[in-house]
Order: C-alpha cells, then sequence, then structure tokens
C-alpha cells in the first residue's frame, strides 16, 4: 500500500505540476522557484510533513519536498545557531542530495556520452 500511496500522491503532484505549465504563460524555472517556495511554505505551516508520512517518496521526491527540506534545515539551524541558521541550515540539510544528483549527473555524462544539439 505504500508503494501505491507514493505512486498518487507523486502523480498527483506531477499532474498539478503540468496543468499549471500548460494553463499558465509561466516558464519552467518560476514553476520550480514557487514549488520550492510552497513545499518550505508548507513545511512551516505544518501540513507536508503528515503528507510525506503518508506518501513517503511520493511527496518527499519532488521539488515540493526539496522546499520542505530546506526549511527543515534551516528551522534546525535556527534553533541551534541562532540568525545565522537561516543561511546554513538549508545547506546542510540539502547537501547530500544535491551533491548525490552533481556526481551521479556526472558519472552518466560518462557512461552515455551526451552530445550538444545542433
Amino acid at each position: 500500500m505504500e508503494y501505491f500511496n507514493a505512486f498518487w500522491v507523486g502523480g498527483l503532484i506531477c499532474a498539478l505540476v503540468q496543468i499549471l505549465l500548460d494553463k499558465t504563460k509561466l516558464l519552467p524555472g518560476r514553476v520550480m522557484v514557487i514549488l520550492v517556495c510552497l513545499g518550505a511554505v508548507l513545511g512551516a505551516v505544518g501540513v507536508y510533513q503528515p503528507l510525506i508520512d503518508y506518501a513517503g517518496a511520493g511527496a518527499s521526491v519532488p521539488l515540493l519536498g526539496f522546499g520542505n527540506t530546506l526549511w527543515k534545515g534551516v528551522r534546525e539551524a535556527v534553533d541551534k545557531q541562532g540568525f545565522l541558521g537561516l543561511f546554513l541550515g538549508g545547506f546542510k540539510a540539502s547537501a547530500a542530495g544535491i551533491s548525490a544528483a552533481l556526481i551521479l549527473s556526472y558519472l552518466a555524462s560518462w557512461i552515455f556520452e551526451p552530445k550538444m544539439k545542433e
């Protein structure tokens, strides 16, 4: 049942974002920023963590989950370090995921030899 919940929640998030892209003139980069900020706001309000508890990776993997991770990192760092935590918390919370994405993308570029579009 966990896989099913992750699938339908993640699919719903992706479908809603696709509708947003199709029905508005927002550029994809701006939609990505909106999603990260929305995830942080939903995390701050306390709505997003119950969704992650219910759907697992279906809610934590999309950009909303990244915003929530940033929020949790900032909140914890502010509790421990005060004002300086505003600037350090998000980096510490997301460092492993960002590093993994960069390293694995680089390795994939070696394996699949990407080419520039002409």
